[in-house]
């Protein structure tokens, strides 16, 4: 929803106009050169400020202690004076350094946490480096971009192995990748998209080059928490997506006629078919044989050495023979099942990774041992929307319903012992019909916890939905395109 309100305040500000030709002409192969003019116009920078505005990092303060809360006095001239000033002579402050728990490890994650007001210059470079960046990347990226979700990318996923018959899966891990970006490799990969706007690119080096507190001038990498960083992430990554699509899918033979030559070329060339899928710094390449698997694999690892300066976490690397063993793909673990009445005898299953199960666990106990300390009505709540944010995200998996069943069997005795002396019990029917709509198949005769007579949400009451994939004409940057976009938003129900 929050993509969608960005576009609403594009159109608002009169700044899509813009944005649309910059889409079209980087599509044509059009070189950009006076780029700076726009980042710095007043409706690009009032539109920076909206859309920052509404970021719920921008509660959070850089190393000047300042958050969104301490600029809202100013009005819009005093804002746009102030990042024009900064655009001039850009010296951006130190940035605040910050850890947080990784994703699928017990490690800590970096995060560079830039100043207000440089969080203002980024936003302004960014809105106007993405539609130009847009127009060049490959189709089946799908972290960080419009409109684009980690639902697409698991379901592009499916689709190869259930349709294309790819049961094979190469997984790459990239060692400490936003750590290890090569910032003169990203200028020139910039530049070869046709961004050749030489004052910008005095901004992004001293953005890259921001100091780190406590640790210094980075010389390479990223500073993941930084608003543009995820898309100069995938500035670096693009050239992986063309190159390793440029092998197969989008190979273009020598001869005009190129109808069935994917099927002559699996028989008579040495041509690899396999097909990348792409989120962030996670990426998969879906073969159908052992062998191709194998070739991507060593191919990939020495491509990214060699031409990214990128290293490789082999213990983590390998080829995953879909049929005996499962592959973990942004929270969800994949694996192929026999099923006779497929098209190829196989079934892409998925379900919650293990890290994935443990964590839910973790985060759900957090919430009712704040039940426990204050037993109120708006904790209650808090667990529920906390438990529809878990349901929502993992409900593409095949086998939710036994993972959810999994992790209720443990809270239910974490409600039990901690909650005994403040929770009622009642039956599932019992509930309003509001409540009964929030939680799917559950039997009226369930046993419902309440506590201050507001029900906890049953942890099981969802169903698996199958994702749906990318449709590849929905784009911000085209009218057709935003059509897509609004005319999916009016099937969001009222109360929604």
């Amino acid at each position: 929803m929050l993509k969608k309100a960005k576009l609403r305040h594009s159109e608002y500000y009169d700044m899509q106009t813009m944005y649309d030709e910059l889409y079209s002409r980087s599509l044509n192969g059009n070189n950009f050169y006076k780029l700076m003019d726009i980042i710095g116009s007043e409706q690009n920078i009032r539109l920076a400020y909206r859309n920052i505005k509404t970021n719920k990092g921008s509660k959070t303060a850089g190393v000047d202690g300042l958050t969104i809360k301490d600029i809202w006095h100013l009005n819009d001239t005093q804002i746009v004076h102030e990042v024009r000033k900064r655009l001039e002579k850009y010296n951006p402050q130190s940035v605040r350094r910050v850890f947080i728990p990784k994703e699928g490890s017990h490690k800590m994650r970096p995060l560079g946490i830039p100043t207000i007001w440089d969080r203002l210059v980024q936003q302004s470079i960014l809105q106007v480096l993405e539609p130009i960046c847009e127009a060049k990347f490959h189709k089946h990226s799908y972290g960080f971009r419009p409109n684009r979700s980690t639902h697409h990318a698991l379901s592009r996923m499916i689709s190869l192995i259930n349709i294309g018959n790819h049961h094979y899966c190469v997984d790459i891990d990239i060692k400490g990748f936003f750590d290890n970006v090569n910032h003169g490799k990203l200028l020139k990969q910039m530049w070869t998209l046709g961004i050749k706007d030489k004052s910008l690119f005095c901004v992004i080096s001293k953005i890259l080059k921001s100091e780190i507190e406590g640790e210094g001038i980075p010389t390479k990498g990223t500073p993941q928490g930084g608003i543009i960083s995820p898309l100069l992430s995938n500035i670096v990554l693009n050239e992986l997506d063309w190159w390793i699509s440029n092998q197969w899918e989008t190979f273009k033979p020598r001869n005009a006629r190129s109808t069935g030559f994917l099927q002559y070329a699996r028989k008579y060339t040495n041509l690899k078919d396999g097909y990348i899928i792409r989120y962030a710094d996670d990426f998969k390449i879906m073969c159908r044989t052992y062998q191709d698997a194998k070739r991507y694999y060593h191919a990939t690892i020495d491509f990214l050495r060699k031409r990214l300066g990128l290293e490789v976490n082999e213990e983590k690397s390998n080829v995953v023979n879909l049929k005996k063993n499962a592959s973990s793909f942004l929270g969800f673990k994949i694996k192929s099942v026999q099923q006779g009445k497929s098209k190829h005898g196989y079934v892409a299953k998925s379900s919650m990774t293990d890290w994935a199960i443990d964590k839910t666990k973790r985060i759900l106990k957090k919430r009712i041992k704040e039940i426990q300390t204050s037993p109120k009505s708006e904790n209650v709540l808090k667990f529920n929307i906390t438990l529809i944010g878990i349901q929502n995200y993992y409900k593409y998996a095949t086998k939710i319903y036994l993972d959810l069943t999994d992790i209720n069997y443990i809270l239910l005795k974490t409600i039990k012992s901690r909650l005994k002396n403040h929770c009622k019990v009642m039956k599932f029917s019992e509930t309003s019909e509001k409540f009964q709509k929030r939680a799917d198949g559950i039997k009226g005769y369930t046993k419902v916890y309440a506590v201050q007579n507001t029900p906890l949400l049953p942890i099981t009451g969802v169903h698996h939905k199958s994702p749906m994939n990318f449709s590849q004409d929905t784009c911000s940057y085209t009218a057709e395109g935003r059509d897509k976009i609004h005319s999916n938003l009016r099937a969001i129900p009222r109360d929604v």
